[in-house]
């Protein structure tokens, strides 16, 4: 679930413009959070995932949703 939740949100923020400090710069979030995010090292609580997805303007479910072919291409 960690790596697909990064996986999520490395794809939104960058379908979004946002690059990791400008992300951290705007979120509250530190730029170290938001790439261990990325990488899996970090297992975001629920409250977590709300304010993430608030700062990408996107659902929390968007952020565990299963990725499918067409979402990558």
């Amino acid at each position: 679930m960690r790596y697909l939740v990064g996986m999520n949100f490395a794809r939104l923020r960058k379908e979004k413009g946002f690059t990791q400090e400008r992300f951290a710069e705007t979120s509250g979030f530190t730029q170290q959070y938001v790439s261990d995010l990325e990488r899996g090292r970090r297992n975001p609580t629920v409250v977590t995932l709300f304010h993430l997805a608030s700062a990408l303007d996107v659902t929390p479910a968007d952020l565990v949703a299963e990725v499918t072919s067409d979402q990558t291409d």
